[in-house]
Parts: C-alpha cells; structure tokens; sequence
C-alpha cells in the first residue's frame, strides 16, 4: 500500500487517511465533506469557516462549529450584515470562536457585500466554477489531490472581484471540496459517490 491511500476504519470500510484521526472527522468525512450544498447562507458558513480554517486544522473549526454558529446568528447573512461594532466586541471576546480580528472583520464585511446581492446570486457565482466532474478522475492518493485549481483561482478572482475578502485560490478549493463541487474522496473510499 502506498502513502496517502485509503485506510480501514473502525468499521472495516476504506475511507480517505486523513478522514481517521478522530470520530468527528469520520462523522464529518462520511455525511458531509464532498456533499454538494446549495443556499446563499449555507455557502457563506462554509466560505466564513474555511476563511477561519486557514493556517489552521480542519478540526479546530469543524469542533467550534456550534460556536461559530451562535456568534454569527446562524450565518444568516441578512442578520450578519446588520453586526454593529457591539458585536465586532463580542466576537473578539468569543472563546467559542478563532478571535482573529482579521478573519471576523472580513467576515462582517463578506456579510455587508452579500447583504447587497440578489438572492441565488451566491450560490450561482460559486456553482459557476464547478469543473465537469468527467474531466477529473478519482483521486487513487492523497497525492493525487490538488491543493489550488484554475477553476479555484478564477473562483478566487470572481469573489474577491465582487468584493469579498478571505477568498484566495486555496481556500476557495477547499470550499470546493467541502461543498461537493468536486468529489476528491479517493477511489476506493466508502464515501466516494458513485
């Protein structure tokens, strides 16, 4: 077996390597990464914690996501945008979130700037990008998964051209990803679609 194939779980299924360190990571591997999302609000809590997630472990948001929900109202943009300084306050005090004061002002002002588009205009421009599944074989390892696209780069440039902040081509695929956009579990994973 090489590097980065797929591993046997707890359960005796293959399953993605890194998907194995924890149960949340099964849970979140087997019923929700690489499962198409749609909805304005939806993919803005997606795009808001990947923004958190960078330079940190998937895990250290995926186990604050409760928290993150309650101090960002659900993710709601509408209620997010409408966040006064009070609450910029609050956030910064939150230890149920990643009190990096970059991150949540690029969150509040991602908020603002959706707040202003027509609704489905989030999860237009974001599927927009999704490239044809024919043209991308299954990933046999870890290896084989890129960690930038040109469709994550020109997603990237259509965000921050639209005015979004916290959206560079490395976060966006990892959006992607989460968001079924594109199936990067491995060939033989139990959680690949069919």
């Amino acid at each position: 077996m090489s590097a980065g194939e797929a591993l046997e779980g707890p359960d005796g299924a293959l399953r993605c390597p890194w998907a194995l360190s924890t149960e949340d990571y099964i849970t979140y591997h087997d019923d929700e990464w690489g499962r198409p999302v749609h909805g304005d609000d939806a993919l803005f809590e997606r795009l808001s914690l990947e923004a958190f997630q960078s330079g940190l472990s998937w895990i250290t948001i995926l186990r604050r996501r409760t928290g993150f929900r309650s101090a960002f109202a659900g993710f709601r943009i509408a209620k997010v945008a409408a966040f006064t300084d009070t609450d910029r306050e609050r956030l910064l005090a939150d230890a149920g979130i990643i009190r990096n004061r970059a991150k949540i002002d690029a969150t509040l002002a991602n908020a603002r700037v959706l707040a202003e588009w027509a609704p489905g205009d989030l999860d237009e421009l974001i599927w927009s990008h999704a490239p044809d599944p024919a043209g991308r074989p299954a990933p046999k390892t870890l290896t084989d998964v890129p960690a930038v696209t040109p469709e994550s780069t020109a997603l990237s440039k259509a965000l921050k051209k639209r005015g979004l902040r916290f959206v560079g081509p490395t976060t966006a695929y990892a959006l992607m990803q989460a968001c079924g956009l594109v199936d990067d579990h491995l060939a033989t994973c139990v959680a690949r679609r069919a």
